[in-house]
């Protein structure tokens, strides 16, 4: 067996906001694609606590919840991360009400290793909350 030369191809993540989970739960044709590629091993998957809870949406069968659910990673957040995202916020001048969610998803992205994608409805205040080497795609 001959052995691969070279430096491994580095993880990929794609982290979705509330909209993107919303997209993936209602059959989003590519958000749906997404899911597939992260099946493949090629992305994983990752969100918030706080985005799963603002996607909830009554209409959807639990079963369905269940099945977007084992494919994509709920990043835990405790004090440390929430006193991060605070520290974002300040530093961006934005205020918690309106974009608590967005310096969470911005302290999970800053915490993973490899190519990092944030999938978003809110592209412009995302960007103030992370690094230029975080990607900030809107959905």
């Amino acid at each position: 067996m001959k052995k691969r030369s070279g430096a491994a191809k580095p993880l990929r993540f794609h982290i979705l906001d509330s909209e993107a989970l919303s997209l993936v739960v209602h059959g989003d044709r590519g958000m749906i694609a997404r899911i597939k590629v992260a099946a493949l091993g090629e992305a994983e998957l990752v969100t918030s606590p706080m985005a799963l809870i603002e996607a909830y949406d009554g209409r959807v069968s639990e079963q369905r919840w269940n099945w977007v659910l084992s494919r994509i990673r709920v990043i835990a957040i405790g004090e440390d991360e929430a006193r991060a995202a605070r520290r974002l916020l300040a530093d961006a001048g934005l205020h918690g009400h309106e974009h608590a969610i967005d310096a969470v998803l911005a302290v999970i992205a800053r915490s993973l290793k490899g190519e990092v994608t944030i999938l978003t409805s809110d592209v412009g205040d995302l960007e103030k909350l992370v690094p230029e080497h975080i990607l900030v795609r809107h959905v």
